[in-house]
């Protein structure tokens, strides 16, 4: 086992200029094209389609194993839907999109262009319960959504059109809800931190910060490679806010409408995609998960007696294997085809030449490690089968280690102004309240530090002995501090 020893320019440094590296990798790369002529608006190329078709596959094969059904509403949403929830519209119309003609007609009444669909939904849902037997009803939809961001915004971190999927459930009691947004929960964790190696918190927002028309929001939000989170996913208990509202329940045996109780799941299908490039990628190029790479092996061949026949069948031996595999027979050079693939992110690279052939081997090389190995023919299959799983853990480990290295603990201002002076950008510090009497605490950390309170983690522990890092008083909740795209 040997290091790679021949180095390829990139241009800019990750870690120390993280906003240039992404702009630059994102358009180098051929992920995505921004320069289509409405703001905040980007066209996704075939390899960010590719990865986003993947990232949707694994989060929809968890909604449905989970007993969710796929369905599709329409994209407009009638005003008078959404203005049935008082918070909702409140959180929502000044960043909606309206259409207000059709043809050359203006139209009597104006539709929203879908933010979310809560009130799409629920309007249905009032059609369709009747008895506690059509309970739970849980459906859920693959969509993109449109939002007037009036922040900057930054191709698949932040837009006014971006991929999500949207889970809306409806249960006869709280506990059946609850126990949804821990299912919730357990979903994330498995697609963004099992299979796609990103670390997250998971994390009950502020009273505060949570979404319009919820009782409690949760949010996965992973840490990016400037300290800055990303929140990737939300999970809303709802209560009964909409169920009343929208005079959704259904009839008990005594003929009696009990309301119901309700959640909604949104995992940010544009963001999570960012965040894989984000918390992966190197000053090489890309670096993609081996589950979700749209080509998870190239075979390079290096041109000599028999390279052709023998890199075709190890091509075709890899397919049979179930292996995305790319054959690279084009005229360019090996060593344009290797900087090539590996900024692209591929996992594995196969070289194929004369010496492979003599001594019935090839030559394997891991695009996270970045080592070079000799493997027989004979053994090429056993390490084809333990190669994604050790990979895996690699690349894990590798973004364990940065979310590691940003976070820093504050029991005071001063020891959070010492940490984020030293590059600590993700603080576990301590609040008094998470409820609104809290929020001019929040403020004034926000004001002396440049970080919001970002919320605790689920069933955390009161902390013992501790002071609010803002106010003094007891504190009752062991929060995270960070700035937010």
């Amino acid at each position: 086992m040997a290091n790679e020893s021949r180095k390829v320019t990139f241009s800019v440094d990750r870690d120390s200029n993280f906003s240039e590296w992404y702009n630059t990798i994102i358009r180098q790369a051929e992920l995505i094209d921004d320069r289509f002529n409405i703001k905040g608006m980007v066209v996704y190329r075939p390899l960010a389609m590719k990865l986003t078709k993947a990232i949707y596959g694994l989060l929809e094969e968890r909604l449905e194993t989970s007993g969710h059904q796929p369905v599709l509403f329409p994209v407009l949403i009638p005003e008078e839907n959404l203005s049935k929830e008082a918070e909702h519209i409140k959180g929502f119309k000044p960043e909606t999109y309206w259409v207000t003609m059709g043809g050359g007609e203006t139209l009597t009444s104006r539709y929203a262009l879908r933010p979310t669909s809560e009130t799409a939904f629920y309007f249905m849902y009032s059609q369709w319960l009747r008895s506690p037997s059509d309970l739970p009803l849980k459906l859920y939809q693959s969509v993109a959504v449109y939002r007037h961001e009036t922040k900057a915004t930054k191709p698949l971190l932040r837009g006014r059109e971006f991929l999500w999927i949207e889970a809306h459930d409806v249960f006869a009691t709280a506990e059946e809800a609850i126990e949804q947004v821990r299912e919730d929960e357990r979903m994330t964790r498995e697609v963004i931190e099992g299979e796609l190696s990103v670390p997250i918190l998971f994390l009950l927002k502020p009273q505060w910060d949570k979404f319009a028309g919820a009782v409690n929001t949760y949010a996965a939000e992973a840490v990016m490679p400037d300290g800055m989170v990303l929140q990737v996913a939300t999970t809303h208990y709802l209560g009964k806010n909409f169920s009343e509202a929208f005079d959704l329940g259904y009839y008990d045996a005594e003929g009696k409408k009990r309301r119901v109780e309700q959640t909604c799941f949104g995992p940010g299908v544009s963001r999570i995609l960012a965040a894989i490039i984000s918390v992966h990628g190197d000053n090489l190029g890309l670096v993609m998960p081996f589950k979700v790479a749209p080509v998870q092996a190239v075979i390079v061949p290096i041109p000599g007696p028999g390279v052709e026949e023998l890199a075709r069948a190890i091509a075709s031996r890899l397919r049979d294997k179930g292996i995305r595999v790319e054959l690279d027979e084009s005229e360019e050079t090996p060593g344009a085809k290797f900087y090539k693939w590996e900024f692209r992110g591929v996992p594995l690279r196969i070289e194929v030449g004369e010496r492979e052939v003599s001594s019935s081997r090839v030559t394997v090389f891991d695009r996270v490690a970045r080592e070079r190995n000799s493997v027989s023919l004979s053994e090429l299959d056993g390490f084809l089968e333990e190669f994604p799983e050790a990979q895996h853990r690699a690349l894990r480990d590798r973004a364990e280690g940065m979310f590691q290295r940003l976070m820093g603990e504050a029991d005071s201002l001063q020891k959070a102004r010492e940490l984020t002076s030293s590059g600590k950008r993700v603080l576990k510090a301590y609040l008094c309240s998470l409820d609104l009497d809290g929020e001019g605490c929040a403020e004034r950390i926000e004001k002396e530090l440049g970080l919001s309170v970002r919320g605790e983690l689920l069933n955390a522990e009161k902390p013992r002995d501790k002071k609010c890092i803002a106010c003094g008083r007891e504190a009752r909740h062991e929060v995270f501090l960070a700035e937010a795209y």
